[in-house]
């Protein structure tokens, strides 16, 4: 089966990319797909949230992107038995500089991977809120794109500022990328602005949109305290069924496609 590679992007901070990420790629491998999470997020929450601080990293994205280690080393183990990390490891001004630089060519990431995307069912990619540079090698090196969605106007603005760019990206290096889906983040029934935002994404992108969503709840926040996915932190949390439940609807509608 070809590997899925999903980048989890949206052009706005504060929707939730990294906890989708990092928790989506930890509900495949409880599912016992073999996933890889790369993190070309400078910031680094994705490490952080798995326990990995900056003296347990030995190598990460900066490195791939100077092309000081090959990817194969950069690759961690985590407490889950199915799942990898690439962390990223830009801690200094710069290595910050480095890697901007370096992502302005748009096949880094992609070329790097090749020796290792047969080891992995599921590829990861966090993106930092942006759109270009590593997000451009991100894309390029997926084969679908998942967008994290707050309730609120600016996440549905973004949304759309997202697919202009997908389109952008399918006509000058991957016209192959595909929209994965949308997923509700931070979802509280019973409140106006979601069932504004619910009504507006419907009206808008519902062929895009997953019929889980994520709820609120404070035990993701905690959990990144603890370096755990929430899945490991509290498996009973509606929170961390939500992302089981959105891990098998991507894992279905895989299948299906593939079985098509």
């Amino acid at each position: 089966m070809k590997t899925k590679i999903i980048s989890v992007c949206l052009p706005k901070g504060g929707v939730g990319k990294t906890t989708t990420a990092v928790n989506l790629a930890s509900s495949l491998a409880v599912a016992e797909k073999k996933t890889l999470l790369i993190d070309v997020d400078p910031f680094g929450a994705s490490g952080l949230s798995l326990g990995f601080t900056n003296e347990k990293i030995k190598a990460g994205i900066s490195d791939v992107f100077s092309f000081t280690h090959a990817i194969e080393n950069c690759i961690h183990q985590t407490e889950l038995e199915f799942l990898d990390l690439i962390p990223s490891n830009v801690n200094t001004i710069q290595r910050d500089e480095r890697l901007s630089k370096a992502s302005e060519n748009r096949v880094v990431l992609k070329n790097a991977m090749r020796s290792i995307v047969s080891h992995y069912e599921y590829i990861i990619i966090d993106c930092p809120p942006t759109m270009r540079g590593v997000v451009a090698n991100a894309l390029v090196a997926s084969t679908s794109v998942l967008l994290p969605v707050r309730s609120g106007h600016f996440s549905l603005e973004a949304i759309s500022k997202l697919l202009k760019y997908v389109d952008y990206i399918r006509e000058v290096a991957n016209p192959a990328l595909r929209i994965e889906g949308i997923v509700m983040t931070m979802f509280e029934s019973n409140t106006k602005v979601t069932e504004i935002s619910e009504r507006e994404l419907k009206l808008r992108y519902n062929k895009y949109l997953f019929k889980t969503s994520i709820p609120r709840n404070n035990i993701l926040t905690e959990s990144t305290f603890y370096g755990k996915p929430v899945i490991l932190y509290n498996v009973n949390a509606n929170v961390s069924i939500a992302y089981l439940e959105l891990a098998y609807e991507i894992i279905n509608r895989y299948s299906e496609a593939v079985v098509s």
